[in-house]
């Protein structure tokens, strides 16, 4: 075998496993819609099926981890290859934990359907998911096209979500406080909000990992952290 030809396969490797991620991003970008949007429509068949379809971004998890250990194993890569590899490992890692939050909104809207709606709550839900949604398409998208200036816009962009989310958290004792019997489902609304701040976490965490692959430097550790609340949710 020529060199010619193992490098030609070494490059297919290479865009296998990049391909792979951007198809797990997607799955996981439909999982945010589609569980924001059983929330929302109190939709208890389509929450069943982001639960179900959480198994397909495990296994993809799975696929792109094996087959990252393989080309480490088989090429030896180095430098900015190596870069490009452990950028997907890290990557991915962070879809699939992603992909458990959605799957947890799905879980709570089960719950939730069977409650009385709490005035409000939705749209700024609605609003904070598809704000974690974009920044997760315009972190795959400076992905595709090793744009470290997009992907540093989506960090700073983690601030409007952490501060939607506080402002979520002091809605949620006013109703509480001025009704007990909403209590129930406030607490399942929080930690909704609560995984979907955390959600924007690890977009922004994905969003840093570009930046180290398209530049070779991490960014400065001194984004602004506006999470005030005291309260924490359980990933599973």
């Amino acid at each position: 075998m020529n060199e010619q030809h193992i490098a030609s396969a070494y490059d297919r490797d290479l865009e296998a496993i990049q391909a792979m991620i951007i198809r797990m991003g997607g799955l996981v970008e439909s999982a945010i819609l589609e569980g924001t949007r059983s929330l929302d429509t109190r939709d208890v068949e389509l929450a069943e099926k982001v639960r179900r379809e959480d198994a397909v971004i495990d296994d993809l998890e799975e696929r792109i981890n094996e087959e990252c250990a393989r080309v480490i194993a088989l090429r030896a890569p180095v430098s900015k290859d190596l870069r490009i590899i452990l950028a997907v490992i890290k990557l991915s890692g962070s879809l699939e934990r992603v992909g458990d939050y959605a799957k947890n909104i799905a879980k709570r809207t089960t719950v939730l359907a069977e409650l009385g709606q709490i005035p409000g709550t939705n749209t700024s839900l609605r609003r904070m998911a598809m704000d974690v949604q974009s920044m997760l398409k315009d972190t795959l998208d400076a992905f595709i096209a090793r744009d470290a200036e997009r992907a540093e816009q989506v960090i700073l962009r983690d601030e409007d979500v952490d501060q939607l989310y506080n402002a979520m958290f002091r809605e949620f004792l006013t109703h509480m406080m001025e009704d007990p019997r909403n209590i129930t489902a406030c607490m399942h609304l929080h930690f909704i909000a609560k995984n979907i701040e955390r959600m924007g976490d690890l977009v922004t965490n994905m969003a840093e990992q570009v930046v180290y692959l398209t530049t070779g430097t991490l960014p400065d550790d001194d984004r602004p952290k506006k999470d005030r609340t005291a309260f924490a949710a359980p990933r599973k």
